[in-house]
């Protein structure tokens, strides 16, 4: 495997397959915190797109032709659950399981062996190779969330963090453009410390527009899974509070956050 987001996206899965594995098959239909989805509806879901990553690096044409139908259901006002759930075909639990492990491990040596550069078509805009696989780490590691908190497990986080820290300081021109908002003129300087003491920065040091913290905090909120306000990130200036109160690193329609102290780990009772 030549690529290092492949690889890093493979441990991402793995690292949530450890927290699944002992689980009894009706524990798959535990509602979790992220819009009530179960922890079926999310494996679903990370399966459909991981399905779907897989497709478009074979063929334009096939991935184009198996994704057009569920892309006119949704434009028809059908939620994401309404499209992935016919797909499924009762594909739930165990099964389930098996059928999302065995396709992200596929899905990881064929990225660590593509050309990063390659052009991907996705739902929204093409994209790279690098960055197709980027996303799916960054979307397993961000569904798994939800997973680990109604759980009530903290994970155990590791530095390939830092692939989705980056994805989340480069989309933000796109919180504010998929908000039809002008983008402000200078992005804040970012200043995270990963979770083994490294230290990562990007743009240019500025007074009075920074954000800095952790690069796990950082990425919950560029991804959602939490409110700004639920995290230790320390911000300054107008655009870093604005950009952190909104940002959405992820394609589609803009998303609302979760309010403040809707999203948390379940403490073991």
């Amino acid at each position: 495997m030549n690529l290092q987001q492949a690889d890093d996206f493979r441990e991402e899965s793995r690292a949530l397959a450890l927290l699944l594995e002992p689980l009894a098959e009706s524990d798959f239909d535990t509602p979790t915190l992220f819009k009530r989805w179960t922890i079926n509806d999310i494996l679903g879901h990370l399966h459909l797109f991981n399905v779907a990553a897989q497709r478009t690096l074979e063929s334009r044409e096939d991935f184009k032709a198996w994704i057009g139908p569920m892309l006119e259901q949704m434009s028809r006002g059908s939620g994401m659950l309404e499209v992935q759930r016919p797909w499924l075909n009762g594909l739930a639990g165990r099964a389930l399981f098996d059928a999302w492990l065995a396709c992200a491990d596929r899905l990881a040596v064929a990225y660590g062996d593509a050309d990063p550069k390659q052009r991907v078509m996705w739902a929204g805009p093409d994209m790279s190779v690098m960055s197709c696989i980027t996303a799916r780490q960054m979307e397993t590691w961000a569904h798994g969330q939800a997973v680990f908190d109604v759980l009530g497990i903290d994970r155990i986080e590791h530095d390939r963090i830092r692939n989705i820290a980056h994805l989340g300081v480069g989309t933000f021109g796109w919180t504010f453009v998929n908000r039809g908002e002008a983008v402000p003129q200078s992005a804040p300087h970012v200043h995270l410390t990963g979770p083994s003491g490294a230290v990562w920065q990007w743009n240019e040091p500025q007074s009075g527009n920074a954000v800095q913290g952790s690069a796990v905090d950082f990425s919950r909120v560029v991804t959602q899974v939490r409110n700004v306000a639920d995290t230790a990130l320390q911000t300054s200036g107008e655009t870093a509070q604005r950009w952190m109160a909104l940002a959405q690193c992820f394609a589609g329609s803009a998303v609302a956050p979760p309010p403040a102290g809707t999203r948390y780990r379940r403490v073991a009772q």
